[in-house]
């Protein structure tokens, strides 16, 4: 195990120092935001403005890398990030806001990308799940972290911007000390959206519609919470509680995708998150409850991220996983932007509760969704499925195609070795009868 993460630890070092600070921001601007009295629907546009800067460098950013290289590019970024995050307190307003969470965003998805382009040039094909899965950890527990660090500091001043400003300028230290050189990000060129919908349109429609779930979990909680009156150390556990839920039920679902028929994991998983959340809208209780709804209503979003994309490669050929992984990651932004800007309209016409009311309603709709096409398309055998890769909605298509890449090669090394199984017991039973 040591032997594996030998070259890649300063990288998930960094990832999770990066995280802490940019999970410290995401909390942070629904709280002080509502000290500085903006409305729920200018909250909502500087929420939205992340989503919006994520997908701009999703496309860019490759561009970038190989005109002047990776570890340049991921200097800017962090530069660039690092100063965002300390000219909140200095620029407050609603527009300046908006501004600089679209260059957070930019940054993050640029981030992503040149880091998980060294992550994959430095994995094999035998340590790549191992990396991955460890990759994705070190992104949850940051976010979880930033919370708790959240919660210990106070709102009302500058000092969590500036701590948060200080967690990300040094993250990039140990990774460009240990940067190694990479080939450029090559991501490969998106399925159309025309093309995805024809062949799974459960993945493109429910990817679409989980968009706007996680950004509403992550950008509109704090949000909700600071209208509700609760203090900043109780919105951050109630955020945090949305991520640890992903933590804990990844994996459980993960093992029940690889031994089901997925559609009707993806219908089991939204009932439950729209349940959970109906439950948050209409019984109003204490911190106990809240805290449980949020645990499982977040703990349904990122396992249905992975499972929407192992459902889209189920249909895909080898060669189109990786176009198709770029698609899918447009149409979860596309749905990220729109999220909480129709949750925030919610907010404010019928109250902070419509947080938990809008959530309930687009689980459902996946829900409902997913239950219709199982009546029009027969289910994929189990044995021919690919194989579920926990991956996180942040991801970039870089990460999501070493992922998709894994997946078909774990797949058909475990079809190899079922037939090699097959063809032993079948010699065993012919040398007996002779």
């Amino acid at each position: 195990m040591g032997k594996v993460f030998s070259g890649v630890w300063p990288l998930m070092l960094g990832i999770l120092l990066i995280m802490l600070g940019n999970g410290m921001h995401f909390t942070l601007i629904g709280v002080r935001g509502g000290l500085e009295g903006f409305s729920t629907t200018a909250l909502a546009i500087v929420t939205s403005g992340y989503f919006i800067g994520f997908l701009s460098g999703a496309r860019l950013t490759p561009l970038l890398i190989r005109n002047v290289g990776h570890v340049r590019v991921f200097a800017a970024l962090g530069s660039f990030m690092s100063a965002a995050l300390i000219a909140f307190p200095l620029l407050v307003d609603p527009i300046a806001w908006t501004l600089l969470r679209i260059l957070i965003g930019f940054c993050m998805s640029g981030i992503y990308v040149t880091a998980e382009s060294w992550l994959n040039n430095a994995a094999t094909n035998e340590t790549r799940g191992k990396v991955l899965s460890t990759y994705m950890m070190m992104q949850t527990l940051g976010l979880i972290g930033a919370q708790g660090i959240l919660s210990a500091g106070d709102e009302t001043t500058s000092v969590l911007f500036m701590g948060a400003s200080i967690l990300v300028s040094l993250a990039f230290a140990p990774i460009l000390l240990a940067a190694t050189p990479v080939p450029a990000a090559e991501i490969t060129r998106a399925l159309s959206l025309k093309e995805l919908f024809r062949r799974t349109p459960l993945s493109a429609i429910g990817i679409f519609l989980l968009g706007s779930v996680y950004a509403t979990q992550t950008g509109m909680g704090a949000v909700y919470g600071s209208q509700t009156g609760m203090s900043a150390a109780e919105v951050a556990l109630l955020v945090a509680a949305f991520f640890t839920g992903a933590l804990l039920l990844q994996f459980p679902i993960g093992w029940l995708s690889d031994r089901m028929d997925r559609r009707l994991l993806i219908f089991g998983a939204s009932c439950i998150g729209a349940v959970f959340s109906f439950i948050g809208w209409a019984l109003p209780g204490g911190q106990v409850v809240l805290l449980a709804m949020a645990l499982l209503a977040g703990g349904m979003t990122t396992p249905l991220y992975a499972l929407f994309l192992a459902y889209a490669n189920d249909w895909l050929a080898q060669d189109e996983m990786a176009a198709a992984s770029g698609a899918l990651v447009f149409i979860f932004g596309l749905g990220a932007i729109l999220g909480p800007l129709t949750t925030g309209a919610a907010m404010e016409q019928i109250g902070p509760e419509a947080f938990w009311l809008m959530m309930a309603v687009t689980f459902a709709g996946i829900a409902v969704y997913a239950l219709w096409r199982m009546t029009r398309r027969a289910p994929m055998p189990t044995e021919e499925s690919e194989s579920y890769v926990a991956i996180l909605p942040t991801s970039s298509a870089v990460a999501l195609q070493a992922a998709v890449e894994w997946s078909a090669e774990q797949a058909e090394a475990e079809r190899e070795a079922e037939a090699e199984a097959e063809a032993e017991a079948e010699a065993e039973r012919e040398a007996e009868e002779r």
